[in-house]
């Protein structure tokens, strides 16, 4: 199952008709060090480890799902960091929540089939990776919270 922020999304309307309904992805900052970890998606853009809040799921459950599938590591889900809308296309947009997360355990990060690399990056760095503005953000955030 596709859990990127690039798959096909629908773009519909509530039952009202009136407010639009989106995708939720819940994404999180993950410094190993101070680099933090990103991974390639399928558009050649750089993004966060997490993926699809799915009917039923809570985000911090989420998200600790998601990191152990794409990285195949343990982490504690910690602050709440942003929110924010997230054109994939002209009429499609994924709600993007992201949180700070902490490994519980030194282990090594795995790369899983979902996405085309993994990186750690320094924060000089981040300006130049191909990524939303508000994953930078989000690193940024995490960043200066942790007191890097």
């Amino acid at each position: 199952m596709e859990r990127s922020i690039g798959a096909p999304v629908e773009f519909t309307r509530s039952s009202a008709g009136t407010a639009p309904v989106w995708p939720v992805s819940i994404k999180g900052v993950l410094f190993v060090g101070a680099e933090v970890v990103l991974l390639k998606n399928e558009r050649d853009e750089w993004e966060l480890p997490g993926g699809r809040l799915e009917t039923g799921e809570d985000p911090v459950p989420c998200l600790a799902r998601e990191i152990a599938e794409e990285l195949g590591i343990e982490v504690e889900i910690a602050d709440l960091l942003d929110c924010w809308r997230y054109p994939v296309l002209v009429d499609r947009s994924v709600l993007i929540v992201t949180y700070g997360v902490k490994p519980l355990a030194q282990a090594e990060l795995h790369l899983s089939h979902e996405h085309k690399a993994l990186g750690r990056f320094a924060m000089a760095d981040i300006a130049a990776l191909r990524m939303p503005e508000g994953y930078r953000r989000s690193i940024r955030h995490w960043a200066e919270r942790c007191g890097l």
